[in-house]
């Protein structure tokens, strides 16, 4: 039997409705930025598979440094002990966040990351005897699987059979650079009315909701309010986080800086599963106390595995090279001259790019899991590009080691798609 037949047997793919698509292809093989299936056809990961192999799958780098930490220590809970890893991590991380931050907390992945941000946010009120339950969060945000995440995104194909079970969130528009006047005057009249814990969202750039990029000064405008008015700012850098956007991370183009920050795929360079979330000081005092109960009693078995922040620390070590940011600067570059090249195309109704992240809205009418977005995934396979549209959107985030030819080869196949939709 084959990989993809034995996979049938006992299987449950996610984001996946196996009555109409009752296979998954087997890839057998990752390297650079190549996928080989087991019939030995191979695939540019155009996608950094879910943007957390962004240096490349299987770098030589990471697996070397990983593989001598397995030998050393395998895993140790973490509620009692530390240990080299995780202590050099947070060390490496505080360098390159955003200033502000101070305190690192381990999860187990990106949803897991919101989860802790959330409960953080609500419990740091409750300690001081202030009963805040109500968040604001964007449109068409998306934050992640778990129910706390999944009430503070706005997309309802995820979240619709749950919507009676979710906590109060109120919604407001992403700023496009005209609006955030009004934005302003709706969180007020949100602030007014409601107990207000946390904003939480999607710095410039919203993933799953199609790369939809928002105004940094609208954005700016939204944060130093919720500042003024002791609102805590949760950035989820799951996505953006770790070079994707031109800067470490998405927020380094804000002057005002959030007080936690979600962390996780690009994190362990996909080579394991590992979230973070960061916070200041301020939230990390508001947990203090001699009373027990006021410590943040939530945990992970896996939380700061050894070998998943061995692997997070050679990820950063390669991100901050020259080599790396010279490789992130090409690519942000090649983006912007593909973007001129297709975007007055009949069939582009919109393009978009920010570092490493592409975008181009199809100017046809699609459902966002249907046959035509089937077709475009099969069309895109068929050439050897693993593409993965978001409805009518087709959006790229390579590796940062992708070669200038393998790149071209991406915005080719995207230009010929183009003639068949």
């Amino acid at each position: 039997m084959t990989l993809k037949e034995r996979d049938k047997k006992h299987l449950w793919h996610p984001l996946k409705q196996h009555q109409l698509q009752p296979e998954s292809m087997a890839i057998v093989k990752a390297k650079g930025c190549t996928l080989t299936d087991e019939d030995g056809n191979e695939y540019i990961d155009a996608i950094a598979s879910w943007y957390t192999c962004m240096y490349g799958h299987c770098n030589d780098y990471i697996t070397e440094k990983v593989a001598l930490q397995m030998q050393q220590l395998d895993h140790v809970m973490f509620s009692d002990f530390t240990h080299e890893p995780a202590v050099k991590l947070s060390e490496e991380l505080i360098k390159i966040l955003p200033e502000n931050q101070n305190k690192i907390y381990f999860n187990d992945n990106g949803s897991t990351a919101v989860e802790a941000a959330i409960k953080m946010a609500l419990q740091y009120y409750f300690n001081k005897g202030e009963k805040r339950s109500t968040f604001i969060a964007f449109e068409n945000g998306f934050h992640g699987d778990t129910f706390g995440a999944m009430s503070v995104s706005g997309l309802s194909v995820y979240n619709g059979p749950f919507e009676d079970f979710l906590i109060d969130v109120k919604r407001i528009p992403t700023p496009n650079g005209t609006n955030h006047g009004q934005i302003l005057e709706q969180l007020k009249d949100f602030n007014l009315n409601n107990k207000i814990a946390g904003f939480i969202y999607e710095p410039l750039v919203q993933g799953a909701a199609g790369m939809k990029i928002h105004d940094v000064g609208g954005l700016s405008s939204i944060l130093d309010y919720c500042k003024s008015q002791n609102i805590l700012t949760i950035a989820d850098e799951v996505m953006t986080g770790f070079g994707k956007t031109g800067r470490y991370f998405a927020s380094d183009y804000m002057d005002t800086k959030p007080d936690i920050i979600c962390l996780s795929k690009a994190l362990t360079a996909g080579l394991l599963p590992m979230a973070i979330t960061s916070c200041t000081q301020d939230i990390y005092d508001g947990f203090l106390s001699d009373e027990m109960a006021k410590g943040f009693f939530h945990c992970h078995t896996y939380s700061a595995n050894p070998v998943a922040c061995e692997a997070a620390i050679a990820g950063i070590e390669l991100l901050t090279s020259e080599r790396m940011q010279s490789n992130i600067r090409r690519i942000t570059k090649a983006h912007q001259n593909f973007e001129l090249r297709i975007k007055n195309h009949p069939k582009v109704g919109a393009s978009r790019s920010l570092g490493v992240i592409f975008a181009l809205d199809l100017n046809v009418k699609m459902q966002r899991y249907g046959s035509l977005r089937d077709k475009l995934l099969k069309f895109f396979m068929d050439r050897g590009v693993f593409l993965r549209p978001l409805g009518n959107t087709i959006y790229i985030q390579v590796p940062y080691i992708i070669t200038t030819k393998e790149l071209e080869k991406v915005y080719q196949v995207i230009e010929d798609a183009l003639e068949i939709v």
